[in-house]
């Protein structure tokens, strides 16, 4: 990337603005905690970028969830702040967030910002950057809002469909094809912080139950390749995190046993939570998943939000 070129897309991108869907995503995919993730179609942030000349980030938003507008505290912020000093300072970006996605709901909040934020950023510029680099830059606002620099959620955002993170140093992403599959989700309206997520879970493992994990993770990479639904059924089991994670969500037991009778191919946790996922072959089987999720969770009293959605496979799109 020269100099002349970062000029010349800034000249061109003058008085200009981009508006894109940002998507939510399911991190880990049960088994693959860290390493892999999904798109999908619903839900998912509206975002405005337009350049401004000085090299600062202006953050405003338009929704109900009081997230900071000071771009060192905000993950869209301090992504587009990364982007600027790779573009040595030359100039600056205006970012209007409509956050669709609820904070702290498990279905790739942080990660919609932060990589709807740097996707159209670099839409404007002309796509001066590659999609490696802008999952770089969006991990910066995973770290803030977790603590921890990973790609599971950013990585499926930018690429879209299904991504295998095989390495974040150096960062290696492989798309993963994947068959037509439908996606139910519930989230129920209580809070799991990422970072508090990932304090309760075990440091040490027994090799055993890693053996199984790893069986698992690359089985339903080979399951989605091959389109091959009862391998991934089978492989959707999660031995490490799911036992521990799974005690912060109320009726999650009872909400996987309804889902799978009702004929899901299997899910779980999304992300951190408190957000379920369950997979399937058709929409009229996630259906049923849903009204299972959603006669659970009424018989609770726990206020909830349900989503039937399928993947997607572009990842962040400008309207």
């Amino acid at each position: 990337m020269c100099l002349k070129t970062i000029d010349e897309a800034i000249d061109a991108a003058k008085d200009t603005s981009l508006t894109v869907k940002a998507p939510g995503t399911v991190a880990n995919m049960v088994c693959g905690f860290d390493v892999l993730g999904m798109a999908l179609n619903d839900p998912y942030d509206i975002m405005t970028v337009k350049l401004i000349e000085e090299p600062v980030v202006v953050i405003r938003n338009v929704d109900e969830y009081g997230l900071p507008t000071d771009p060192q505290k905000n993950v869209a912020g301090v992504a587009l702040l990364e982007m600027i000093d790779r573009l040595n300072s030359k100039t600056g970006f205006e970012v209007t967030i409509e956050k669709r996605i609820m904070p702290g709901s498990g279905i790739g909040s942080s990660a919609a910002s932060s990589a709807g934020a740097v996707v159209a950023a670099n839409h404007l510029l002309n796509n001066i950057f590659g999609n490696a680099d802008l999952v770089q830059m969006a991990m910066l606002g995973e770290k803030l809002a977790s603590g921890v620099k990973h790609a599971d959620n950013v990585a499926p955002c930018i690429y879209g469909g299904v991504t295998l993170i095989r390495s974040i140093h150096p960062l290696d992403v492989i798309s993963v094809p994947s068959p037509p599959l439908y996606v139910t989700l519930v989230h129920p309206q209580i809070e799991v912080r990422t970072e508090d997520a990932r304090q309760i879970l075990r440091k040490q493992i027994l090799l055993k139950d890693a053996i199984r994990q790893w069986g698992n993770i690359a089985a339903l990479v080979t399951g989605l390749m091959k389109g091959d639904y009862d391998l991934i059924s089978r492989s959707l089991e999660d031995v490490l995190i799911e036992p521990v994670r799974s005690i912060l969500i109320p009726a999650f037991a009872e909400v996987k046993s309804r889902s799978l009778e009702a004929g899901a191919l299997g899910g779980g946790i999304s992300g951190s939570g408190p957000s379920i996922f369950m997979l399937s072959r058709d929409e009229k089987t996630a259906r049923e998943i849903e009204k299972a999720m959603q006669e659970t969770y009424t018989g609770t009293g726990i206020a909830f939000h349900t989503h039937v959605t399928t993947v997607n496979r572009e990842g962040v799109k400008h309207l």
